[in-house]
């Protein structure tokens, strides 16, 4: 008997938009009041307040998508451009020359191809953990994609590398301006303080990462057939082995370069220039426009081969917009704040390890409403840094409650609009990413609440 077909991404996001819809019927709506702080606004601990009900209908539902749209416009013009970026650079035959190299290096020394996607992982990790990459994993998975597949990989773990290693960085986030910085902040402690034990969280769930995706890796050298996209519809299947690779002439060379130098570009505007979506997307058109010269290609055609990349982001930027929408319903139901006051006053009644448990619980269920790290920072920080004073668990401690139930669900949960699109990209059903990453996710949340204890515990923090 055949299985009916799993629901795609985008009907899933429909149908959870119809479950927010039905809790702001049965939540009651609160909120706090707010206050801008250092130019941010956050909420007022023991300002919580009912508020007369703002249940959601069918209005809600018709209108979140182009709500969330609006909300997200930044990120899907991010994600049209880059892709249409990309186009233009894959078109030069560059990428692929540069592939062949890597293929050839694979099959010469074949020990090395688990260390090289190891080593690639942990340096998104670094990214995410250190300067808070994010949106930017869907510039690297029009990369990491292809990469996977030349070394005899899928398309699964092509996505795993960028999203999975981000989202462990997110977690044991060092110096992540968007997190620590924001939650640290709030919270009145010092900026980036306590960076030795968040180095040891850091490279534990970043090990843990690494050995999962060498893993499957190693599944998948054994028997291609072990790989979970095996019977996928419409996957698209390419020959690395025997595809017709383009030379690696002086020009694909110099757009080499070019991409590194940008990549370098990248990295060092974030860091030190608060670059965000507008000059990363400059940076790619750029990018590209000057890929196009060095090529010689046309520029109608080069136009041509940009607004085919833009079209290939359709579905991810669909993805994006409605995932959004998500946040919008929770948002005018009034029902956040509610779930934030109900959780501090259990947990304000715990024993005080149960408490930083609970709070690292609350942080990874709140992402599913809310899956950004500033914006969910903004929000319980303020409730939970003063709420931690009372039990006797150190501020530190709920700090790192927070980022870590920030970043492992950004891996899961269906509202995070950049994994979504991630797997929009790569055409792997949800279905599919959610049976390779549970058992890592569940390994993840059972060493991150062990992580808790010893700050408790052992020591004082």
């Amino acid at each position: 008997m055949q299985l009916k077909k799993f629901p795609d991404t985008i009907t899933i996001i429909l149908v959870i938009s119809l479950f927010f819809i039905a809790l702001t019927w049965i939540v009651p709506a609160g909120e706090f009041d707010t206050a801008v702080v250092d130019g941010r606004e956050v909420i007022v601990a023991g300002s919580y307040k009912e508020v007369a009900p703002k249940p959601q209908g069918i209005a809600a539902f018709l209108t979140a998508p182009i709500k969330g749209f609006n909300a997200a416009s930044f990120v899907i013009a991010f994600v049209f451009l880059v892709g249409g970026a990309f186009s233009v650079i894959t078109y030069t035959g560059a990428i692929n020359a540069g592939l062949y190299r890597i293929i050839t290096f694979g099959k010469k020394y074949p020990q090395y191809k688990k260390a090289i996607l190891a080593g690639i992982t942990a340096l998104f990790s670094l990214a995410g953990a250190t300067f808070g990459m994010s949106e930017e994993v869907l510039v690297f998975i029009l990369i990491t994609i292809p990469l996977a597949k030349a070394m005899g990989y899928d398309a699964l773990l092509g996505t795993a590398i960028p999203v999975l290693g981000t989202g462990v960085g997110f977690a044991g986030a060092i110096t992540n301006p968007f997190t620590i910085g924001i939650a640290q902040s709030i919270a009145q402690i010092a900026i980036f303080s306590g960076i030795e034990y968040r180095l040891i969280v850091w490279v534990i769930l970043t090990s843990i990462a690494c050995i999962a995706i060498v893993r499957y890796a190693a599944k998948l050298d054994k028997d291609p057939k072990n790989s979970l996209l095996i019977n996928q519809e419409n996957q698209e299947e390419e020959n690395y082995e025997t595809a017709d690779f383009p030379e690696l002439n002086s020009s694909r060379k110099l757009i080499l370069i070019t991409f590194f130098l940008a990549l370098v570009l990248l990295i060092i505007g974030v860091v030190y220039f608060e670059w965000y979506i507008n000059e990363i997307a400059g940076l790619f058109i750029g990018l590209a426009m000057v890929s196009a010269f060095i090529f010689k290609i046309p520029i109608n055609k080069a136009i041509a081969v940009f607004i085919d990349g833009a079209k290939e982001m359709m579905t991810a930027a669909l993805v994006i917009g409605l995932a959004k929408g998500l946040l919008v319903i929770a948002q005018d139901g009034k029902i956040i704040d509610t779930i934030l006051n109900e959780v501090a006053l259990v947990a304000g009644n715990m024993p005080k390890f149960v408490s930083a448990e609970l709070m690292f619980v609350f942080q990874c269920c709140l992402n599913f409403f809310i899956p950004s790290g500033s914006g969910q920072a903004a929000l319980t920080m303020p409730i939970i840094a003063p709420l931690s004073d009372l039990i006797g668990v150190s501020r530190q401690v709920a700090v790192l409650a927070f980022q870590m139930g920030d970043g492992l669900t950004n891996v899961i949960v269906p509202t995070s609009g950049v994994t979504m699109g991630a797997l929009s990209i790569a055409k792997i059903p949800y279905n599919k990413w959610l049976q390779w990453i549970l058992p890592i996710f569940i390994l993840l949340v059972i060493v991150a609440m062990l992580l808790m204890l010893p700050p408790l515990l052992l020591f004082s923090w």
